[in-house]
């Protein structure tokens, strides 16, 4: 048996009046000081305290955000007792609202010890709204979290469906001011999990249907809003999109890109999006050898006709790339600014990381340790994958 799960989603223009009809007594947004900075949280606040809300605000998210920021979180949701919790940002502000909130309704639990299979509750001391500024890692709908270890410098991923907010707010309003840059790192985070949701070990057709969707609309909006970041329609159609994939790979999973990508962020300190799409293609290359007929329908999706599956299967990898160059993203590695000593001199650590991770898991094709190595190389250098 398995589960599809979601928030409720308010979605479109003016989602955020939602807020006028919530009340609570108590409100913490937590949110990071880019979003303070560009007027959000006041913005959010202005809606809570129409209905007499008292709202505090946790602004000391960083990216990759480490535990010891969710236990402060955790210290400020224990002194102030709120009803609400607010999760406003990119993926790092929502995911430490998520966590902290779990951490919050369950006294004594630890992060190490959250899995889908852990007997925890959330609800009765809060309720969790998402509103994400961002179009990319879908963290605002999915029931995982990614924090980071500083100490063993390894990202931590606790899943439970108990942290599935109770309302997502779409609105487009909050990802227009998405500089190109931050726009491409986060589209291409979008692409990934519709690509591997699609080809994981845990796909089913609930998802299937939520990944091709989401697949179709990247292609085609992604570029027009890095070109434009004003185009307001190119602007909510990829906000659909990455909410899409976010509930396609939260209700399966992910793969290898994502654990290769884990550990070249946590060790490399380089951001979610561009660590995972930068070695996207050579993970298709790898695993076309078991999911060909999978990748052929993503490429059916885009328009891309061929003879045979492994066919299919390479133009994906082709256009794949191209989207990438459009976007002004590295295809290797080495082009992200990684000196070939300092990966030589953590390749080891890289591999170990990537194999621990939990991703791996679901990956149609799992890599021994001698494949991950090369893959890393691989994927260092800009080489085809050809084993």
């Amino acid at each position: 048996m398995w589960w599809f799960v979601s928030p409720r989603i308010a979605f479109g223009e003016d989602a955020l009046d939602y807020l006028e009809e919530v009340k609570a007594r108590k409100a913490v947004i937590v949110t990071d000081q880019g979003i303070r900075k560009v007027g959000f949280v006041e913005r959010i606040t202005s809606y809570l305290e129409k209905n007499a809300a008292e709202v505090e605000t946790f602004e000391a998210v960083e990216p990759d955000p480490s535990k010891e920021t969710v236990f402060k979180c955790v210290e400020l949701l224990k002194r102030f007792e709120p009803e609400l919790i607010i999760g406003l940002g990119g993926g790092s502000p929502i995911d430490v609202a998520k966590a902290a909130w779990l951490l919050y309704e369950n006294p004594g639990l630890s992060l190490e010890e959250v899995t889908p299979f852990a007997e925890v509750t959330t609800g009765k001391k809060a309720r969790l709204i998402t509103i994400p500024t961002t179009s990319g890692g879908g963290a605002e709908l999915s029931w995982a979290m990614v924090v980071t270890d500083k100490t063993e410098q390894r990202k931590l991923e606790p899943a439970t469906r108990e942290v599935i907010a109770d309302i997502c707010i779409l609105d487009p309003s909050l990802v227009s001011k998405m500089p190109p840059q931050l726009t491409a790192d986060t589209g291409l985070d979008a692409l990934a999990n519709c690509i591997e949701s699609y080809v994981c070990e845990w796909r089913n057709d609930f998802t299937d249907a939520f990944a091709i969707k989401a697949m179709a609309l990247i292609f085609e909006y992604l570029p027009k809003v890095y070109k434009n970041g004003d185009d307001v329609v190119a602007r909510e159609r990829m906000q659909n999109a990455a909410a899409m994939a976010g509930l396609a790979f939260g209700n399966s999973q992910v793969t290898i890109a994502h654990s290769m990508g884990h550990a070249l962020g946590s060790i490399f300190h380089v951001s979610h999006g561009r660590s995972v799409e930068v070695v996207l293609p050579y993970v298709i290359q790898y695993t076309k050898t078991v999911a060909a007929d999978r990748y052929a329908e993503l490429a059916a999706a885009i328009g891309i006709k061929a003879k045979s599956s492994e066919e299919a299967t390479d133009r994906l990898v082709v256009a794949v790339k191209e989207l990438i160059k459009q976007l002004n993203e590295p295809l290797s590695i080495k082009e992200i600014g990684i000196s070939e000593e300092d990966f030589e001199e953590k390749l080891d650590l890289l591999v170990e990381r990537a194999e621990l991770d939990t991703c791996t898991i679901t990956s149609p094709r799992a890599p021994s340790e001698d494949e991950f190595r090369k893959l890393f190389l691989h994927a260092y250098e800009g080489r085809d994958v050809d084993f």
